[in-house]
C-alpha cells in the first residue's frame, strides 16, 4: 500500500480532475415547478403557483442587481445535493444510478417526494432540531431521548411548526413521557432564574436575538432592557424537580427523572420582576409580549399565555417568519439573514418581499414544514449549479456579499451528514454487520469529539468539525475510514472486487459510491495507475477509495 501522503496527493489530482467534468443527463427545466402538485395548499394557492411566485421574485432579484444565474446543475450534482439537504446522506450508488437513467420532466420532483417519504427524513430533521433545542452534548437533568422522540413525532407526523412551539414553550411533566420540556430543562432554568430560556427561546422561535439586553438597551435594535425582563417574567414560574432511586449497582442514589412544573400557586412566584439598570435603579418589569400585558397574579399560567400569544394570528408572525428563514439558509448555505436567528431593523434581510411571500404562504398552509420544503428544493435556484459563471461571480456571501442565490453556495458537510455519508458510501447499512444500538452507540462516541461547548450566556455547543488539519488527519486514520476500507467479506469493497468484470467496472462503481458520479476519463486512467502500481489490486482499490472518502469534493455540499 502506498504510503497515505501519496494518496492524499492521488486525492488532491483526482478532485482537481472532478472540476472540469460535464455530465449529460439535465433533466431539469424551469417549467418543471408545473409538475409539482396542483392541489391547493388551502383555499387559495398549488404548491406549483407557490413555486412559480419564489420564482419570479428571485428572477427579479437577479435582474435587479444584473446578475446572470448559473446554469442548472446537472442530475449527479443536484441528487447528491438534494439527499444531503433533505436526508442528511449522501445517496446510494444504485439510487443515484436509477435517477440519472429516469426519464421525465417530473423526475426531481418526485426524488423531493420519496426523499420527503424516506425515514431518514425523519431522522435528520429531529437530529437538527435536537441540537438546536438541547444542544450537542448531554447536559446534566435532561433526555436526549425525550427530545428526540418529542422532535421524531413532528417531523414523522408532519405536525404544524406552531404546534410544536407551542408545547415547547408550555410544556411540563416528565422529561421522557413529555419530551418538549427538555428544551426548557437544558436551559439551566433553576440556576438563572429563565435568563437563558428567555435568549434561547426568543432566538430560536422568533429569530430574535435579545441576550445583550439583559443589561442595557442594545446598541443595534430595537429591544430595550425593560422588554428582555417583561419575556423573562414569562419563565419566572417554571421549575425543574429532579427524583432519584437507589442503584443496586454502585450503591448510590442515582436521578431517576426530572420533571418540569409551573408554580402556579405559588404566591411568591407572582408578580413583576425586578431588575437593575445600568444607572443602578431598580425597576420592575411586568410579563408582556410585544405590548400585550398578561395578568401577573396567581393562578396565571405565563407560560402557556406567551406560547398562546407567540403563534397567535399576527400582523407578523416571527414564530413563522424565524422558521422559514433558518429552513431557507439550511438548504442554501444561507438565509435571507445573516445570522439567520438575528432578524429585525437592524439586520434587514437580503429578499424581504420573497421572505414576507413564504412566510404567508407557509401560514397559510397551517405550517406544514414538508410543503415549505416542497416548495424551496423545487424552486429553479435550488437547481442550479455551484459553478460560477462570469456575470456572478460577486454573488459570493462567503466573501461578505449580499446573496443573490444565483447559484449554489458550496456548504460542508456537518458532523452527522459525514458519518451517515461514510456509512451509505461502504453500504455498512446493508451487511447487518452490527446491531442499530450497537451502530447509535459507535455514531455518539464519533460525533463527541467534535462537540465543544462555549463559556458564553447562552452556553451555547458546536461541532467543531470544520475541516482541520488534526481532524483531517483523524478522519484520513481513524476506526470509522478503516472500517470503510476493509475488504471483509460483505464489505462494499469486497463486493466490488467480487462481482465487477473489470477494472473500469469496478473504478466507475467506487466513484458513483462515494462521489455520487462517474469518473471521467483522465480520473480512470489515474486510477489505473494507482492499482496497477500498487502491491495487489486490493492495496490499489483501498487506497482509491480512502483517498475519495477524504478529498473535498466528498466533504463538500455543491
Amino acid at each position: 500500500m502506498q504510503t497515505r501522503f501519496g494518496i492524499l496527493q492521488t486525492a488532491v489530482v483526482l478532485s482537481v480532475a472532478a472540476i472540469g467534468i460535464c455530465h449529460a443527463s439535465f433533466g431539469f427545466a424551469q417549467s418543471e415547478s408545473a409538475s409539482v402538485s396542483e392541489s391547493p395548499i388551502s383555499e387559495s394557492l398549488t404548491d406549483a403557483e407557490v413555486i412559480a411566485e419564489i420564482n419570479r421574485l428571485i428572477e427579479q432579484s437577479w435582474t435587479d442587481n444584473e446578475v446572470e444565474p448559473s446554469a442548472m446543475a446537472d442530475d449527479f450534482e443536484w441528487a447528491r445535493r438534494a439527499y444531503l439537504d433533505t436526508v442528511g446522506h449522501i445517496p446510494p450508488g444504485d439510487e443515484i444510478e436509477q435517477f440519472v437513467a429516469s426519464e421525465g420532466r417530473a423526475k426531481r420532483a418526485q426524488l423531493i417526494e420519496k426523499l420527503l417519504d424516506d425515514p431518514a427524513y425523519v431522522r435528520f430533521w429531529t437530529t437538527n432540531w435536537t441540537n438546536l433545542a438541547i444542544g450537542l452534548g448531554n447536559p446534566d437533568g435532561v433526555s436526549r431521548l425525550g427530545m428526540r422522540r418529542f422532535f421524531r413525532e413532528v417531523f414523522g407526523k408532519n405536525r404544524p411548526w406552531d404546534e410544536a412551539v407551542y408545547e415547547l414553550i408550555s410544556g411540563s411533566g416528565h422529561y421522557e413521557l413529555n419530551g418538549e420540556v427538555n428544551f426548557l430543562l437544558a436551559q439551566d432554568i433553576r440556576e438563572d432564574e429563565g435568563v437563558r430560556a428567555t435568549a434561547n427561546a426568543t432566538r430560536l422561535f422568533l429569530g430574535i436575538q435579545v441576550q445583550c439586553t439583559q443589561c442595557h438597551n442594545h446598541p443595534f435594535n430595537d429591544w430595550k432592557q425593560d422588554q428582555f425582563w417583561q419575556f423573562n417574567s414569562f419563565f419566572r414560574q417554571t421549575r425543574s424537580e429532579e427524583f432519584e432511586r437507589y442503584d443496586e449497582t454502585s450503591g448510590q442514589m442515582v436521578t431517576d427523572y426530572v420533571e418540569l412544573k409551573d408554580a402556579t400557586d405559588d404566591p411568591r412566584a407572582a408578580g413583576p420582576v425586578f431588575f437593575e439598570k445600568r444607572s443602578g435603579l431598580m425597576q420592575v418589569a411586568f410579563p408582556t409580549y410585544f405590548g400585550v400585558e398578561v395578568d401577573p397574579s396567581e393562578g396565571t399560567n405565563r407560560r402557556s399565555e406567551l406560547a398562546r400569544l407567540m403563534i397567535s394570528e399576527q400582523a407578523d408572525p416571527l414564530v413563522a417568519k424565524a422558521f422559514v428563514n433558518r429552513t431557507w439558509g439550511h438548504f442554501f448555505g444561507y438565509g435571507f439573514t445573516r445570522p439567520v436567528d438575528d432578524m429585525g431593523p437592524h439586520n434587514p434581510p437580503s429578499h424581504p418581499v420573497l421572505l414576507d411571500y413564504l412566510t404567508e404562504q407557509f401560514v397559510e398552509a397551517d405550517y406544514d414544514v414538508k410543503r415549505l420544503i416542497r416548495w424551496i428544493t423545487n424552486s429553479r435556484a435550488y437547481h442550479l449549479t455551484s459553478q460560477f459563471n462570469e456575470n456572478n461571480t460577486y454573488d459570493n456571501p462567503a466573501a461578505g456579499e449580499t446573496p443573490l442565490f444565483s447559484h449554489m453556495y458550496v456548504k460542508r458537510m456537518g458532523a452527522e451528514q459525514l458519518y451517515d455519508s461514510l456509512i451509505i458510501a461502504t453500504e455498512a447499512h446493508k451487511s447487518g454487520r452490527t446491531s442499530w444500538d450497537a451502530a447509535e452507540q459507535q455514531r455518539q462516541r464519533w460525533l463527541q469529539q467534535f462537540v465543544v461547548a462555549f463559556g458564553n450566556d447562552e452556553g451555547t455547543e458546536a461541532t467543531t468539525f470544520d475541516g482541520t488539519i488534526p481532524q483531517a488527519l483523524m478522519l484520513m486514520n481513524g476506526e470509522l475510514i478503516r472500517e470503510a476500507v476493509s475488504a471483509e467479506p460483505g464489505s462494499f469493497l469486497h463486493t466490488v472486487m467480487t462481482d465487477s468484470k473489470n477494472h473500469p467496472e469496478a473504478i466507475g462503481r467506487i466513484y458513483l459510491a462515494s462521489l455520487g458520479r462517474p469518473a471521467s476519463g483522465s480520473e480512470r486512467n489515474t486510477a489505473m495507475k494507482l492499482i496497477r502500481g500498487s502491491e495487489t489490486p486490493l492495496a490499489g482499490y483501498q487506497d482509491l477509495f480512502w483517498a475519495l472518502l477524504n478529498s473535498n469534493e466528498f466533504i463538500f455540499i455543491r
